[in-house]
């Protein structure tokens, strides 16, 4: 568990993030921030894209979770209903608490699960010190002057974290050490 404020990996947006690149993880449980990760704070509903993009997830056996600091209790639930999902509100992210709660609830451990989210200082701090992989996604919405400088305040340590190349989409080779390379040296 870490207090780090940099996510594992780092996405454009939430459908961006396939399958096959979750499976190479090992994950089978799936936590998502719903505010400006699924859906921008104006959105009431899922868009197609983020049903489609949820089903096909689900039909790969990975479990999806909603882990919200929300108190929006309608809101949260249409989403919940609509996604066919479990829900933690009032997770108090940056706390590890909710993700534990989720992780508890549906029954896996943090070397199987994830977290999605939108904000360093929230979603990939409870990730990070849950133990959990952090994968961080560009907010959905950020026309709000606050959420601007939240989200420039959280460039370098976007920055930091690697970026999705699609090298996790196939299955790791294993690949001979050279005779002569020394431990800890990169493979050429």
């Amino acid at each position: 568990m870490s207090f780090s404020p940099v996510p594992k990996f780092s996405f454009h947006e939430i459908t961006d993030i396939t399958p096959d690149f979750l499976e190479a993880l090992g994950i089978k449980f799936l936590m998502l921030d719903l505010d400006n990760t699924i859906a921008s704070y104006s959105e009431h509903h899922p868009s197609s894209a983020i049903s489609i993009w949820a089903d096909e997830i689900k039909n790969h056996g990975i479990e999806l979770f909603i882990v919200s600091n929300s108190l929006r209790k309608e809101r949260v639930g249409v989403f919940e209903k609509e996604l066919n999902v479990g829900v933690i509100m009032n997770a108090h992210k940056p706390s590890p608490t909710g993700v534990i709660r989720a992780m508890t609830c549906a029954g896996y451990a943090p070397d199987r699960s994830a977290l999605i989210g939108d904000q360093i200082f929230t979603d990939t701090l409870a990730a990070n010190r849950a133990g959990v992989i952090s994968i961080i996604v560009k907010p959905k919405d950020i026309t709000n002057p606050f959420l601007a400088l939240r989200y420039a305040a959280e460039q370098p340590f976007r920055a930091m974290c690697k970026k999705n190349s699609g090298s996790l989409s196939k299955k790791p080779q294993n690949r001979p050490v050279k005779p002569k390379q020394k431990i800890g040296a990169t493979y050429e």
